[in-house]
């Protein structure tokens, strides 16, 4: 409380009335340093998307179906829990004639637009950022330098890549494209780094010009000679000069990304120049995987199948023997992927949910909620490795000798929503809302649903959610040969218990019709599944699935884990 105190303390000085915080810093990525995590700072919530919203008299944090019982958990003292869409921001401040202070170097105008729209408000930009002001913070940088991908590790060169913006450019009559998306520059000059936790993030802003100059804006002490050598015809320049080149620039064309140009940026731009209503066009370029990036993938999902696989067998095993808790078990698995070379760290935070704690859709375990794995529960884990050719994420929920009859039937409809999207009838323009139907038609027979979405784009060795397609209500984008997607359909009873099932999968392509081909190898919990509620043909897919994860993983067991093996993966 008295941090938001601290806070509002400003609201006079600065003349405004209210001040929003969002998850993100400057560079929106999809996970923040904890340095930067001013929300966290402010409202104690740790999830991956939100934002607040404090006025003078009420405090609102604004999150998604996937952290409204985390954020009710951890911030519902101080700050009204709003989930969107259900309800907006601009609900909120509808017919209320306040002046709402930001910061525009970590807000799009798109956010605003999206957010803030149709009330009578005013939104000030201000010079400083108001929880900087009153945070004592300690900033811990890293020295990791930036490095460039493998051969064998690429899909196309970074010279083949810039040609297509190149292209693009030409095409809408762009002078510049600013790239501001750290993931977009990372996929276009094939390089990696480590400035975020769970990505091979390296924090960059790139600048090409239709004359084929290129400037890349960094941290120059994170530039080794090598990769100077490597891009000579590439100018590296310090990040905090980037104000100072944009605004030189006038009287041209420029097409940038709306949803990570900053307020601040975008501004500077506008004054002199013409921003084109054009998207950056790499988040398509790159949610099409190549041949060899599909073929190094399916290397790593075995990588991580046989270290998952191990890792169940080890909890049923010897849950009831010794104590395990949510997060020694999290440790297990951790140590089991770091046995695998390739391994490099997870790809975002460990959920290790047993009983009630399953329900909260993106949980993590601390030392006031970690649980002991009892009899009787079941046990959600969803998880995900970073390898050096590939980006893993699956879930499994496990019985640990749970007899619930509710549980197995709804366990079951689950499987069969996820059978259904990953036996789906792809057509030329299947989009995710179709799919995301067909997902939930099992659950919605007995009564039931769920609040996320059912699956979501991965990138390759770069975040574990990438756009811009998703199996979601909303999504439109046509599934393509070469995306890989999520299919994680679910339920979660609040105070009870959590069930999903997830698994990556491609969109492959035999005899021009594409299809959904499968990457994760793990057994889905047999223990789990009232089989009388199964039809002929999701037996087959299940038996067809077990088949084939059986077949790859079992060159890497020992003579007990085949026999666990067979037994997890035999025929029903």
């Amino acid at each position: 409380m008295e941090k938001i105190k601290k806070l509002k303390q400003s609201f006079k000085e600065e003349k405004i009335d209210g001040y929003i915080i969002p998850k993100n810093d400057e560079y929106f990525c999809e996970y923040t340093s904890s340095h930067n995590d001013r929300l966290n700072y402010i409202s104690n919530f740790s999830g991956s998307f939100g934002f607040a919203l404090i006025l003078k008299n009420e405090n609102y944090l604004f999150v998604d179906g996937r952290y409204t019982l985390q954020a009710n958990v951890q911030s519902g003292k101080l700050f009204k829990i709003i989930t969107i869409p259900n309800k907006m921001p601009y609900n909120i401040l509808k017919n209320k004639k306040l002046t709402i202070g930001f910061d525009p170097k970590i807000f799009t105008k798109k956010t605003l637009k999206i957010f803030f729209r149709k009330n009578s408000c005013k939104f000030k930009p201000l010079n400083l950022n108001l929880i900087d002001k009153i945070w004592k913070r300690k900033i811990v940088g890293n020295r990791k330098n930036f490095y460039s991908l493998p051969k064998n590790s690429i899909g196309d060169s970074h010279k083949s890549k810039i040609g297509k913006i190149l292209s693009y450019m030409k095409k809408r009559g762009a002078d510049y494209q600013l790239i501001t998306a750290s993931e977009n520059n990372a996929w276009l000059l094939n390089i990696r780094g480590k400035d975020i936790e769970y990505s091979p993030i390296p924090h960059c802003y790139v600048l090409i010009s239709k004359n084929k100059n290129i400037k890349i804006f960094c941290d120059l002490k994170k530039i080794p000679f090598s990769l100077k050598k490597f891009f000579f015809n590439i100018k590296f320049l310090k990040i905090e000069n980037i104000d100072t080149v944009l605004s030189k620039i006038s009287d041209k064309k420029f097409i940038i990304d709306r949803s990570t140009c900053s307020f601040y940026l975008e501004e500077i731009l506008s004054q002199k120049n013409q921003i084109l209503k054009y998207d950056d066009p790499i988040y398509n370029f790159k949610a099409i995987k190549s041949k060899n990036e599909i073929k190094n993938i399916k290397k790593v999902h075995i990588y991580d199948g046989v270290a998952l696989t191990k890792y169940l067998f080890w909890v049923k095993k010897n849950f009831y023997k010794k104590k395990i808790t949510e997060i020694s078990a999290s440790k297990k698995l951790h140590s089991l992927r770091k046995e695998n070379k390739k391994f490099k760290y997870s790809s975002f935070p460990t959920i290790s949910g047993s009983g009630p704690n399953g329900a909260i859709i993106h949980y993590q375990a601390t030392n006031k909620t970690n649980r002991t794995l009892s009899l009787g529960d079941i046990y959600l884990v969803d998880s995900g490795g970073q390898y050096e050719f590939g980006t893993t994420d699956v879930t499994r929920t496990i019985s640990l000798k749970n007899r619930n009859r509710r549980i197995k039937k709804i366990f079951t409809m689950v499987l069969k929503g996820h059978i259904a999207v990953a036996d789906f009838n792809l057509k030329k323009n299947s989009s995710g809302s179709v799919i995301d139907t067909e997902a939930r038609k099992s659950l919605k027979q007995i009564g039931l649903n769920y609040s996320h979405g059912t699956g979501h784009g991965v990138g390759y060795f770069l975040n574990v959610h990438e756009g811009p397609q998703a199996i979601s209500k909303n999504n439109k984008i046509k599934i393509q040969n070469g995306m890989i997607l999520s299919n994680e359909p679910g339920y979660y009873e609040k105070n009870k218990f959590g069930i999903r099932i997830e698994n990556l999968v491609f969109v492959n392509k035999k005899k021009e019709k594409n299809f959904f081909e499968n990457l994760t190898m793990v057994p889905i919990e047999k223990d789990l599944i009232d089989q009388s509620l199964l039809n002929r043909k999701e037996r087959s897919w299940l038996n067809k699935y077990h088949q084939k994860v059986f077949n790859n993983l079992k060159y890497a067991m020992n003579k007990e884990e085949i026999l666990e093996l067979k037994k997890a993966c035999s025929a029903i």
